[in-house]
């Protein structure tokens, strides 16, 4: 990946969605709903954002839950990936 985000970006891929629920029901791709669930891939450096001194707390290989509508889907290499600023991930998957 040929991506390196500035300031206070972070570039993420979504994670597949479930293909079955848990009453095991199959879902269609237009049934799936949109994961909200994403691998880090690369974090900007943070530093100074807007008059505002920002510090990267997320990391390359950590799982993320996002905003539902945040960020700027972008296309390279045949991959779809999506790039957010720290502010709009909600919480770190352990």
């Amino acid at each position: 990946m040929n991506i390196k985000p500035l300031g206070d970006r972070v570039v993420i891929k979504n994670l597949e969605a479930e293909e079955t629920t848990k009453g095991g029901i199959v879902l269609t791709s237009a049934a799936k709903e949109k994961p909200q669930m994403a691998e880090v891939l690369a974090v900007g450096p943070g530093g100074n954002v807007d008059g505002k001194e920002v510090t990267m707390y997320v990391s390359a290989g950590q799982k993320v839950i996002y905003s539902k509508y945040a960020g700027t889907e972008v296309k390279l290499d045949g991959e779809d990936y999506i790039i957010v600023r720290q502010s709009d991930i909600l919480a770190v998957v352990e």
